[in-house]
């Protein structure tokens, strides 16, 4: 019962009100099946907001530059500049973020020359014209002929050369009203550079004054062009050439007219991806979710006959608002959101399962079926608002402290625990409740699958003894592993730098690239076959030299690689980018823990809040002995997969709990241990479906989700094995062994009642 109200009853304003939710949100996912044409059609109101495909499912190159003293006014002001200059060259499908209070994040999409990008936005642009001369002699400030008013500045030739420069500009970027790439007389590129109407007259004054003088073009502390001064220029035009092709001309122009940025950057990160290995993360990534549903489906519909057919038409209504709400918000859509929504798909069934579950027992237990629907609803309720609650905790956390992959998969995760809960407990509720209007039924639609026995009776507290010591040697074992053989840490903790080459003409020469690796002399390097004989990839630890080091080696593997294979994905990490990530990572695990910790005391006691984190701690150990005894690497997507399975454990123990607390408020007469035993026989039906319908949703996920999503499905497999078995042997035993007692769960009216 709900308010006095029966929990099948809804006035006809929320009716409407349910159905003009799932009416906006089909509108606002529609768009997604029109051509930009055919939406530019319609009327101007019509909603036409589209999932924006990441770079993962394009292609495309992401940087991540930081300046380390930077206010936040100066770093907007930067990112701004940054989006003018990659407008100004035509990209303006180009997305500029700010993040982690001194980090700039750029995606552009289809372009994957990475060092174009890099050279682009990391250039300060500050650009001034000095009076110079050229250094003739060894040591000129031992020789005492730098003056105070001057400093030496190098050219940008090889090799550099040495120019003695007035400190004072003659003029500024400020002076200069616009720039243009071309080619001269003799067919070489050249800037023109257009001065303001006072830049002009200044300039002809000093041009007149000082023939036979040298005029150096510096840009960020670096000559460009030095030419010598014939006669005054009085135009208002200049042009600077040199030793450069037409692109690196192309962006100083571009830097020129987009002016300096407000604050120096470095390049931190880089991640680039090509088009083709784009489009097939495109297509499998569509596969993967429509596989997954349909598996899911399947399995609900015979399992639990109508019913499931109603889940399954909540759970396409449930997946239709996530992808209007990602649309409405402009969220880009990568393999991560993917990897969200198959989560989503799994914890909105394991909401409709616990739901079932119950109606079936109710059932069971002499109720009429609308009695039983009513009462299932009831008791669910509290139990999936909890399970949903510890997986949001962990979501919120990722939502804070992650960035890129991990902040796009903690975003669908959020909004997938909203309308999980909109559909299980507002939506489902409603097409059930027409059911039973419409068809007054007299028995629970039938399965046509049953994988778990009705009234299990198995001694899960007798086994404690076992269990829990099978647990313990596994748990020291792995903090053995742990301390002993460490983690096999990726770019993304560790830093360095990851590369997939596809040979241009048949197989790779596996031996001919570690030859050439070796004469690059790149610490750290290795070499391993990729999926197929036309695949290799390198995989190159930090360099210890900070982040320009990690950057060099990119350069160096492309000069060197370029001719005879294609940069498929490059991903550079560096130092301060990879111990932020490292730093986030615990912190991530500690204050999902801590946050959930809280909850649970609040939502139970602190008996219930102290088992469940320590059997939660107790899957992330065996989790962590299983990374470190094989070595498999750990990267941003194992700590995606730590948290999910961190939320997923605890939803699992959190449903057993709350029949341990249901029984003991029921039954306070009964020996606890029986309480705890008989509570996860009758939650065990929903376990094993839950955590059997999660892996059926992964294999997808596995199969066609690329390398890093791929190893995600089988942490999370195994995760959900491990949790499985911790909410069943380990839980409910700690429960016993922390002291629960009715009385802690029994209020004193109830106490008075039950004496």
């Amino acid at each position: 019962m709900t308010d006095g109200l029966p929990m099948l009853y809804f006035p006809r304003w929320k009716s409407v009100l349910i159905w003009l939710v799932v009416l906006a949100g089909f509108i606002f996912a529609l768009p997604n099946f029109f051509s930009a044409q055919q939406l530019s059609g319609l009327p101007a109101g019509f909603p036409k907001g589209q999932i924006i495909t990441g770079l993962d499912l394009t292609g495309g190159t992401r940087v991540v530059l930081a300046s380390p003293k930077v206010t936040a006014e100066n770093l907007e002001k930067t990112a701004a500049v940054m989006s003018d200059r990659l407008t100004e060259l035509g990209y303006d499908n180009a997305r500029i973020t700010v993040q982690n209070k001194n980090q700039i994040r750029a995606e552009v999409p289809e372009v994957y020359d990475a060092q174009l990008v890099k050279d682009l936005l990391s250039l300060t642009g500050e650009i001034n014209f000095r009076q110079a001369k050229e250094i003739t002699t060894p040591d000129p400030l031992a020789e005492g002929l730098v003056p105070q008013d001057s400093e030496i500045i190098y050219s940008f030739d090889e090799p550099p050369v040495g120019y003695i420069v007035k400190k004072a500009p003659i003029l500024t970027g400020a002076d200069i009203a616009d720039a243009e790439v071309g080619v001269n007389s003799d067919q070489d590129s050249v800037i023109t550079i257009s001065l303001t109407e006072a830049a002009t007259k200044k300039l002809a004054d000093f041009t007149g004054n000082n023939a036979g003088a040298v005029l150096a073009v510096v840009i960020d502390n670096q000559i460009v062009s030095a030419p010598r001064i014939r006669e005054a220029i009085t135009s208002g035009d200049l042009q600077i050439t040199g030793d450069f092709d037409l692109e690196t001309l192309s962006n100083l122009g571009v830097v020129m007219r987009s002016g300096p940025l407000a604050a120096p950057v470095e390049v931190l990160e880089e991640r680039s991806i090509a088009s083709a290995l784009g489009q097939n993360y495109t297509s499998y990534g569509l596969i993967t979710a429509l596989s997954a549903l349909i598996v899911v489906a399947l399995f609900m519909v015979l399992s639990y006959g109508l019913l499931g057919v109603i889940s399954v038409i909540a759970l396409g209504v449930n997946v239709m608002l996530v992808v209007a709400v990602v649309s409405f918000f402009g969220i880009a859509v990568g393999l991560a959101t993917i990897a969200g929504l198959v989560l989503t798909i799994g914890m909105a069934v394991d909401s409709n399962i616990l739901l079932f579950e119950k109606i079936r027992e109710d059932r069971r237990n002499g109720y009429s079926v609308v009695q039983a629907i009513e009462s299932g609803f009831a008791r669910a309720r509290a139990c999936v608002i909890d399970a949903n609650l510890t997986t949001l905790i962990a979501a919120l956390v990722l939502l804070m402290f992650g960035s890129g992959p991990l902040h796009e998969f903690a975003i669908i995760v959020t909004i997938g625990v909203v309308t999980t809960l909109f559909t299980t407990y507002t939506f489902s509720r409603l097409l059930i409740s027409l059911w039973v209007r419409q068809s007054k039924p007299t028995t629970i639609p039938a399965r046509l699958l049953k994988l778990v026995p009705t009234n299990t009776k198995i001694g899960f507290m007798k086994l404690s003894g076992i269990t829990g010591a099978i647990s313990a040697v596994a748990c020291v074992a792995a903090l053995g592993l742990y301390f002993t053989m460490g983690l096999n840490y990726g770019i993304d903790f560790d830093g360095g730098s990851s590369v997939e080459l596809q040979s241009r003409d048949g197989a790779v020469d596996l031996e001919d690239i570690n030859l050439r690796l070796s004469e690059l002399n790149i610490a750290n390097a290795r070499v391993v076959q990729g999926k197929n004989e036309n695949l290799a990839e390198l995989q190159i630890g930090t360099q210890d030299s900070g982040d320009d080091a990690e950057q060099t080696v990119v350069v160096k593997l492309r000069d060197e690689f370029e001719q005879d294979y294609e940069f498929r994905r490059v991903e550079v990490v560096g130092p301060t980018v990879s111990e932020h990530l490292s730093r986030v990572g615990n912190a991530a695990l500690g204050l999902s823990l801590i946050g959930v910790f809280a909850y649970l005391w609040m939502r139970f006691r602190w008996q219930f809040a102290v088992g469940a984190v320590l059997a939660t701690v107790h899957d992330i150990i065996i989790m962590i002995g299983v990374f470190a005894l094989f070595r498999l690497e750990y990267n941003l997507w194992s700590l995606a997969a730590l948290l999910t399975v961190l939320g997923y454990s605890l939803n699992d123990t959190v449903v057993v709990y709350d029949r341990v607390r249901d029984n003991l408020r029921r039954y306070p007469q009964t020996r606890v241990s029986m309480l705890v035993d008989a509570a996860i026989n009758q939650t065990l039906s929903r376990t094993i479906l839950t955590s059997l319908v999660t892996v059926l949703a992964l294999i997808p996920l596995y199969i066609f989700g690329g390398a890093d999503i791929g190893s995600f499905a089988i942490m999370m497999g195994l995760g959900i094995i491990i949790a499985t078995y911790s909410s069943v042997y380990i839980a409910g035993p700690l429960l016993w062994l922390l002291g629960i007692r009715p009385s802690d769960v029994i209020e004193p009216a109830e106490t008075k009642t039950a004496g």
